[in-house]
Formats: C-alpha cells, structure tokens, sequence
C-alpha cells in the first residue's frame, strides 16, 4: 500500500517508493512499519528512553524546509471544482487590480495607487498606535501604526495558512502585505518635506504627528527618508508579484485534483 497523505501527520507529498526503511519527511514514521500494523490500530509513540535521536543536523535541516514547502505549497486530496474556478477568477481580478494600482502609484507624488486599500489599512494602522503597541515606548508606539498595518495581513494570511491549510488565500494576504508596504513607502518619502493631510487635518509640516518624521529624525535619518521611501515603494512591488505568483502556483497544482464531490476540501476544516 503506497500512501499519499501521510497517515499519521498528514504531511504530503510522499516519495513513491515507500520501502523499508523510506520514512515520512513530517514526522518520521516508517511506510513499511505502518503497512504492517492492522486496520484500526493507532500508532505508539515509543518510549522517550527509546526514540531515536538525529545527530544529523543537515537531514534535520532538510526535513524542516520540507515540511515548510509542504505546509505553503499544500494540496487537498480533492479540490471543490467550483472553488477552484473561484479562485481563478479572484487571481485574474488581483492581476487587473494590480495593474491599475502600479498604473496609479506614485511614490513621490504622495499616491500607493489605491485610496480604497489604502483607507482598509489606516483602522490597522491608528489600532497599532493605540491599542497594541502604546505600552512599549513611545518610539514602538510611533513605529506601530506601521506595523499593525502589516500585521493585519501577516496575521490573517497566517491563519488560512496554518489553521485553514489555505495556501491561495495566505498568498491574497502577502499581496496586501506586499501594499502595505509600498504604502509605507509613501509615508517614509513625505517625511522629507511633509506635504501629505494626516488624519487631524494637518500636514507634518504643521503639526507633530507625522510618524516616520519623527522616527526617521530620532534616529538620524531624515536626510535619507526619499531613498528610504522609493526602496520600500519597490521592494512591495516586489512582494505583490511574489502573493500573485504564489496563489497562481496554487491553481496550477490543484488543477490534477479536482472533483465535483460536496465533501472535497474538508482538510480545510
């Protein structure tokens, strides 16, 4: 019998050949072991006198990125059809969109492209100021805003990841990560000479609550804040390509899988 979901950890893909002594990259379980074991049987976690210890740490190493590439790169044994076009369509919808986001930016010019995405964040990014980070200083707190605007994608992408198995919809959110960023970008660029409207109305020209000139002076580099800002402008850039190529990754693989069954994609669960 030739496994291709791991029976014990659910780690896929398998090797083909699953002779004694191939065991599973996830957890280490032995094919032929399992296949001996009768119907029903759960398998005993060996004493932890007993357990093998690896003192390879490169096969270690290796089995780790393994798992990893298994957990972004994870495919249900069936695929719901009618999700599968679904997302094909939400990956043409973020190439469109992504397009007129770039046709749009305007790093220098104070513009990321998208009011609309730009407004979802900036609840994220007040959030970050007052609720998360207030209590650790009053450079985190600056430094916040920031950060809980990415963090709202880190963490909602983390969770499809890891709780939902949902490596399409993680790669939607490291495309919002990677818009965060750019946004940044926009903000790290005005520092220099403040001429974007806060949300009090003023510019950072007129009052003391522009964030990254404040940061960017407590630690020297105003001077820098331009180049700074056109960095991050591009390196999100580079982020969204790497969300888009993700999640059409993910199409292209679930594509062998496909089934019109009700009860495809209860891994999910």
């Amino acid at each position: 019998m030739a496994y291709t979901t791991c029976p014990k950890c659910r780690h896929q893909p398998l090797p083909d050949n699953q002779a004694f002594p191939v065991a599973c990259p996830g957890c280490g379980v032995i094919f032929a072991k399992m296949n001996e074991r009768p119907v029903g049987v759960a398998p005993e976690a060996a004493p932890a006198h007993t357990r093998e210890v690896s003192n390879d740490p490169v096969a270690e190493n290796v089995s780790r990125l393994r798992s990893i590439a298994a957990t972004l790169l994870h495919v249900p044994d069936q695929v719901d059809k009618l999700n599968w076009y679904g997302r094909i369509a939400t990956l043409v919808m973020f190439l469109l969109w992504t397009f007129f986001i770039w046709r749009d930016m305007d790093i220098s010019g104070g513009d990321a492209g998208s009011w609309f995405l730009h407004l979802v964040l900036t609840p994220f990014h007040e959030a970050g100021h007052y609720l998360i980070f207030r209590w650790f200083g009053q450079f985190i707190m600056i430094l916040g805003g920031t950060m809980g605007q990415h963090l709202f994608a880190i963490v909602l992408g983390g969770a499809l990841l890891w709780k939902r198995r949902d490596p399409f919809g993680a790669a939607v959110f490291l495309w919002v990560l990677g818009f965060s960023v750019s946004d940044m970008g926009v903000y790290m660029y005005d520092a220099f000479d403040p001429q974007l409207m806060l949300l009090d109305g003023r510019t950072g020209a007129d009052s003391d609550g522009h964030d990254w000139q404040n940061l960017f002076g407590d630690l020297g580099l105003l001077k820098h804040a331009r180049g700074i800002g056109i960095f991050f402008g591009g390196f999100g850039k580079v982020i969204m390509v790497a969300g888009l190529a993700w999640a059409a990754g993910m199409v292209w693989l679930q594509r062998a899988r496909l089934s019109d069954s009700p009860f495809a994609e209860t891994d999910l669960e």
